[in-house]
C-alpha cells in the first residue's frame, strides 16, 4: 500500500503529500487575495472577521519587519533548515501519528511562507479577526497550519507524558 510503510505506520510520502496540500492551499489563497485586493484593502465578512491584504516582511506579529532586508534571507534559511529537520524527524518517528501530523503542518506552513519571501520579499497575510475595537494581527493559511501544528505538538507531549505514568 503506497500510504503505509512496511511497519504499518503512514509512510513518509503521505506526510510529504499532506505538506504539499498545505502549501498549495496556502499559495492558492494568497494568489486569490493578490488578484482581488490592493495593498491594505479590507472587506468585512462578519462582525468579527475581515479579509485584508497586508504584507509582512517580518515574522510572527511583524517581528523584525523594520529590519533592513536581511530578515528575508534569514527567514528563508530558517524555514529551509526547519523543513529539512522535520523530514528527518518524520523518518525517525514514523509510528507517532499525531507528532508526524503536527510537524507536517508546521513544515507545510513554513514552506508556504518561504515561497512568499522568495517570490515577493514578504509574506502575504489576509485573515483578520477582531472584536470590540481589538484587532488580532493579520495572518494566512500557512500561519494557521503552523499554529495547528504547534497545538498538536503540545497535545502530543501531554498525551505522551500521561501514557508514561
Amino acid at each position: 500500500m503506497a500510504g503505509r510503510s512496511s511497519g504499518g505506520a503512514p509512510s513518509l510520502w503521505l506526510w510529504l503529500g499532506l505538506a504539499v496540500v498545505v502549501v498549495l492551499l496556502d499559495q492558492l489563497s494568497k494568489t486569490v487575495i493578490l488578484g482581488i485586493f490592493q495593498l491594505n484593502d479590507s472587506r468585512s465578512i462578519t462582525s468579527w472577521f475581515n479579509l485584508v491584504r497586508v504584507h509582512n516582511s517580518g515574522a510572527a506579529f511583524s517581528f523584525l519587519a523594520g529590519a533592513s532586508g536581511w530578515q528575508r534571507w534569514f527567514f528563508v534559511g530558517l524555514g529551509t533548515v526547519a523543513s529539512a529537520f522535520i523530514v528527518w524527524m518524520l523518518k525517525k518517528h514514523p509510528t507517532q501519528k499525531l507528532f508526524c501530523f503536527a510537524v507536517t503542518m508546521i513544515m507545510g506552513g513554513a514552506i508556504g511562507n518561504v515561497i512568499d519571501r522568495l517570490l515577493h520579499g514578504y509574506v502575504v497575510d489576509f485573515i483578520q479577526v477582531h472584536y470590540g475595537g481589538w484587532y488580532f494581527p493579520a495572518f494566512n493559511l500557512a500561519d494557521s497550519a503552523i499554529t495547528l501544528g504547534a497545538i498538536c505538538l503540545i497535545l502530543d507531549e501531554i498525551l505522551r507524558v500521561r501514557r508514561s505514568r
